[in-house]
């Protein structure tokens, strides 16, 4: 009788109609960050990866929900990848959030290296459960709309600078170019040193310039990601709703999930991401490039069995699910600074830096369109996703999208095309500035 009661209990509380944050009716919810706010606020919040994963899941996941039913923000602004992003960001500049909790979560985020671990589950993931036939068929035709995106990202920078009275070779070498040059890590600090190089100013006065550009231009790339999205819903002729191709499609298997499976992605997920970074040291590329193209290698070869490729394939989606709100917190406290996109602002620097990321979005879709790509799906990963902040960008503009399957091809756009700017940077610089 008593099991009868609580099972009829149960059932009416996880009812489908009551509201839910991560899944969890929204008082459960509130007991838990009852508990989170009130460790951090008498610094008895766990160090290390239990306390940040708690703020980070806690706090964006309640961003993310907030951000996909606030109506303006829900449309055309990206929902909760963008509140997310933008709320933690927030949180630091007031001076919301203790210190501690700040350094923590970035100490997460970077040296414990989270991102690349949700990344790295991202690549493999997508890549090993995607038909090897697919990837060729979309890869091979990826190039053209990637150099459509850097050419018109640079001819709408020098239109708009032009009109604004800005210089045309500052309207692509200190906004353009860092923009489109694979965030932080992988384009503006080796961008800087090229300037420093060949400029003669010291890195640290390039980074100082180089970096507002690359956060407002991030800015603008998840909101027209979500632009694109809105888009998409009135226009579905322009879209392949997450499919690069016109009968192509990036199917997502269906097969029955096992716990085993989850344990053998992630060991899957780590082991690429070490072979690329062995790679790395002694080919001159990103780790992510070489990580893609070791990935992809190993799937259009068939070197994998089918049981690691549904297990790589379940370890992507577990992580997307569980995490991506979290890791976009992480990246609002980490990565973005608040104080640097508002300094930055004028308004012609603001409408420069929008048409770097609308040309990049423009030019890919068309270029994209010609080699057969749908045109939203071509601007969001070659476009948009060679105009943000790197990897960080990558899930904020998919997420605001709602297309993280094409990770694949945003990190090609942020990676590989990160190498490509930075070859750029060293050739026309110089021109430029002879």
């Amino acid at each position: 009788m008593n099991n009868s009661i609580n099972s009829a209990a149960d059932a009416a509380t996880f009812s489908s109609t009551t509201p839910k944050i991560f899944g969890i009716p929204i008082l459960f919810f509130a007991v838990i960050a009852l508990v989170m706010v009130t460790a951090m606020y008498t610094g008895t919040l766990p160090t290390g990866m239990i306390g940040a994963l708690l703020v980070m899941m806690v706090l964006g996941e309640l961003l993310g929900f907030l951000g996909d039913r606030l109506p303006i923000i829900k449309s055309y602004l990206g929902g909760g990848a963008i509140l997310s992003i933008f709320g933690a960001a927030a949180l630091v500049y007031a001076g919301a959030l203790p210190q501690g909790i700040i350094d923590n979560v970035t100490s997460f985020m970077k040296g414990g290296g989270f991102l690349n671990f949700y990344i790295a589950a991202l690549i493999t993931g997508s890549i090993l459960g995607m038909d090897s036939k697919i990837l060729v068929k979309v890869g091979t035709r990826f190039a053209l709309p990637l150099l459509a995106a850097v050419a018109f990202a640079c001819l709408f920078a020098v239109i708009v600078g032009w009109i604004m009275g800005f210089s045309p070779q500052d309207a692509v070498v200190v906004i353009t170019l860092p923009i489109m040059g694979g965030g932080m890590g992988a384009g503006a600090v080796p961008m800087s040193q090229i300037y420093e190089q060949l400029l003669g100013q010291p890195a640290s006065y390039y980074i100082s310039i180089l970096v507002p550009a690359l956060a407002l231009g991030n800015v603008f790339a998840i909101i027209i990601a979500g632009l694109l999205n809105g888009l998409s819903n009135r226009m579905p002729s322009l879209s392949g709703n997450g499919q690069m191709m016109p009968g192509v499609e990036i199917d997502e298997k269906s097969t029955p999930v096992d716990i085993s499976k989850l344990g053998i992605g992630l060991v899957l997920a780590l082991t690429f991401f070490t072979a690329g970074q062995i790679l790395g040291s002694v080919i001159p590329l990103h780790p992510y490039a070489l990580m893609i193209i070791l990935v992809a290698v190993v799937k259009i070869a068939n070197l994998m069995p089918e049981f690691a490729n549904d297990a790589a394939a379940h370890w992507f989606k577990f992580v997307a699910k569980n995490w991506t709100f979290a890791l976009l917190f992480g990246i609002g406290i980490a990565y973005t600074d608040l104080g640097q996109v508002i300094d930055a602002i004028s308004i012609t620097y603001v409408m420069i830096v929008f048409a770097v990321v609308a040309g990049a979005a423009f030019g890919a879709g068309l270029l994209g369109k010609l080699v057969g790509f749908y045109p939203i799906e071509a601007a969001i990963t070659a476009g948009l996703c060679m105009a943000n902040m790197g990897g960080t960008g990558d899930v904020a503009v998919l997420s605001a999208a709602k297309r993280m399957q094409l990770m694949p091809f945003a990190q090609i756009s942020s990676r590989l095309g990160g190498a490509l700017i930075l070859l750029i940077s060293s050739l026309v610089v110089p021109l430029l500035f002879a």
